[in-house]
């Protein structure tokens, strides 16, 4: 069975992640949806339980699609799940330098492969930053988040 790995914080998970766990899904037998506290970023909004429900509640229409948190490394993670390879999303040129970096130590690590996949045109702009921003300010981001994650975001506005 080949399995992948989609790490991210997902603070929140949006529809520009929806899209890669729904394209990942058809190229791998399962894929692991990781949520993950990232320490370069700051506090995040939802819990991690609350994340891992979350999206759960949003990839609950694909069946070859499970969700944990983790805390440790990705490939420590990726070996405990049994995943070959690590997904990653692409948004634009600027995503690839980081993404790359980490890509290449993984591989040094553990020898697991990161495939990338952009997004689509209809999602670059998206950024979990940007949309926390929008819904605390109480704008309106049921369009960028799956009804799961908008109901949440409701709940937020100063």
């Amino acid at each position: 069975m080949t399995i992948a790995l989609f790490p991210g914080s997902f603070d929140p998970f949006h529809n520009g992640h929806l899209e890669i766990v729904e394209r990942a899904s058809q190229l791998f037998e399962e894929v692991v949806v990781a949520s993950v506290r990232n320490p370069q970023k700051l506090e995040p909004l939802f819990g991690s339980a609350e994340r891992e429900e979350m999206i759960s509640e949003s990839l609950a229409h694909l069946d070859n699609v499970r969700v944990v948190a983790m805390s440790s490394l990705v490939v420590d993670l990726a070996r405990e799940v049994g995943a070959s390879v690590i997904v990653k999303g692409l948004r634009a040129v600027s995503d690839f330098e980081s993404e790359l970096q980490m890509a290449q130590m993984n591989r040094e690590l553990s020898g697991i492969e990161t495939l990338f996949i952009p997004t689509g045109a209809q999602h670059a702009y998206m950024a979990s930053r940007l949309i926390k921003e929008v819904a605390l300010y109480g704008g309106d981001v049921s369009g960028l988040v799956p009804e799961p994650v908008n109901r949440r975001l409701k709940g937020i506005a100063r």
